[in-house]
Parts: C-alpha cells; sequence; structure tokens
C-alpha cells in the first residue's frame, strides 16, 4: 500500500496519471495542483507530506511557458527549481521516494545522434536552464530520485501542439510548420505508463529518458496530426526555424535514447504515430 502524491494534477501529464490512477486501484493518491497544495511554499510541502504519510511523490507541475519564462526568470526559477527542492526534501525526510518530470530543453540541439542520460547538459534558455537546476536538486536532495527528461508532450487535456494544429488546421487554408528541428513527440497517457511501471517496481534512482520511438520534425509532425484528425483543407508549409523567430531557442534536435528506461523497467515503448492516432481517435470519441 503506498501513498502516492501527484503535483500538478490538473496538467496534462497529471491529468493522465489521474486516469490511469483507476487501473491501480492498490494504491491511494492525492492529486494536487495550487489550490490544494502550493509547491513554491517549503513548509506546506513538509506539513501536508508528513501528515498524509506520503510514500512516493510524483512532480507533474511546473512552468512550461518556454518564451514567456525568458521575461518571468523569478517565476520561472521557484517552480521549476526552487520548488523542486522543496519536494525533494519533504520526499527525503519522509523516507519517499520522488520522480521529477525533466525536458529535453536541457540540451542545446546540436547533437546528432540520439541523446543518452550520460551527456553533458547545456541549456540554452531560461526554461531549460531552470529545469536543469530542479533536476540537481532533485538528485542532490532525496536519496531516492529519479528523473525523467521528456519532449514534445501532447495529450487530450490541456493545450498543446496537436490541438492547436487540428484548430487551426480546420481554421486556414495553409499552415507554415518548421521542418528543421528535428524530435520526437510523447503522448502523456504512454509518459504516465512509464512512471506507473517505476511505482510498481520501485524507483532506482538517476536521469531517465522518456518519449514515443521514433524521429520526426515539427512539419512531418503536422501533417500526421491533419492526416489522422481527417483534415484535408490545409495546405502544411515547410518552414525554416529563422523564418519563425521565437523569444527562447530551440533545440535543433532533441531525439532522446530510451535505453535505459526500457531496461531498467522492463517495458515496451509504442511508437510516435500510433500513439498520436490513439489520441486523436480519443479526442473525436470526446465531442
Amino acid at each position: 500500500m503506498k501513498n502516492i502524491l501527484i503535483t500538478g494534477a490538473n496538467g496534462q501529464l497529471g491529468n493522465e496519471m489521474r486516469v490511469l490512477s483507476a487501473e491501480h486501484p492498490e494504491y491511494t493518491y492525492f492529486f494536487t495542483d495550487v489550490a490544494e497544495l502550493d509547491i513554491c511554499n517549503e513548509q506546506a510541502i513538509l506539513d501536508f507530506v508528513k501528515a498524509n504519510d506520503i510514500n512516493v511523490i510524483v512532480n507533474c507541475a511546473a512552468y512550461t511557458a518556454v518564451d514567456k519564462a525568458e521575461e518571468n526568470i523569478g517565476l520561472c526559477t521557484r517552480l521549476n527549481a526552487d520548488a523542486v527542492g522543496y519536494l525533494a526534501k519533504a520526499a527525503e525526510a519522509n523516507q519517499a521516494e520522488f520522480i521529477q518530470i525533466s525536458t529535453d530543453y536541457v540540451f542545446d540541439g546540436t547533437a546528432h545522434v540520439p541523446y543518452k542520460e550520460t551527456e553533458p547538459t547545456c541549456p540554452n534558455s531560461v526554461y531549460g536552464s531552470t529545469k536543469l537546476a530542479g533536476e540537481q536538486n532533485a538528485l542532490t536532495l532525496c536519496t531516492r530520485s529519479m528523473v525523467i527528461r521528456t519532449a514534445w508532450l501532447y495529450s487530450t487535456f490541456g493545450n498543446n501542439f496537436v490541438k492547436t494544429m487540428i484548430r487551426l488546421g480546420k481554421e486556414r487554408e495553409s499552415l507554415g510548420v518548421i521542418f528543421d528541428q528535428v524530435g520526437t513527440p510523447t503522448y502523456a497517457r504512454d509518459l504516465a505508463r512509464a512512471i506507473f511501471a517505476a511505482i510498481r517496481q520501485g524507483v532506482v534512482p538517476g536521469v531517465y529518458h522518456f518519449s514515443n520511438e521514433g524521429v520526426c520534425s515539427w512539419y512531418d509532425f503536422t501533417k500526421a496530426i491533419h492526416r489522422l484528425a481527417g483534415i484535408t483543407t490545409c495546405k502544411v508549409n515547410p518552414l525554416h526555424t529563422e523564418e519563425y523567430p521565437t523569444p527562447a531557442k530551440r533545440p535543433h534536435y532533441s531525439v532522446l535514447d530510451k535505453s535505459k528506461i526500457k531496461t531498467t523497467f522492463g517495458i515496451e515503448i509504442p511508437y510516435w504515430e500510433e500513439s498520436l492516432g490513439n489520441c486523436i481517435s480519443q479526442m473525436i470519441d470526446e465531442k
């Protein structure tokens, strides 16, 4: 019997954890967002973890507005770095396991082969730097910490690239999408399944990478989204990164090597397009 705290429960991943919790009724869950638990309040976290005898903390909360982060450095640091330290300390004090979700943005995207967990980090955005600081806090302040870096996250919940491309595909006759940034989409439900595998088997401390299998550009991703959503009236054109300037730099290459998490927990990871199809089918069914 484990008591599991899931922070950021109203976000994409938090909601998917809630969906999958029905498949794991043997655990007691505490789903919190800022209204129930302010993760920037160190004492509140310590008290909550102790009072509810929490055995596992899964931190799905983060400041994820990558471009706004370039201006909101203070808030971004509090949520992505300081709060992670508070959660890690509370986990350690209660001898709990801690699972921290991180990002491909800890790398600068100049590689050309999939990133392993041992690659040197080199963030070139405020978002990436604060998430890396959060990783370091997790690993140094809690001995039973596991960091999972992911990329290109989407879901039926919240706002994300898939929903935006479906909306724009229906509204516009043409659309320009970047083709020279390459990575792998991640269906948040698949990531949630991997997290549950770690909870079931017990956290093995360290850094892990998780995304779906395969590789594509944002352009390829959009073409697949439109095909699977049955959108035929919008022409998608490839754009260079410099044609779509943003305040925060994006990694040109952010493919992650998933070998470690697959072998450690004995999991299989679906191909990105299969998972995208499952997600879009669900969106259509829910309408």
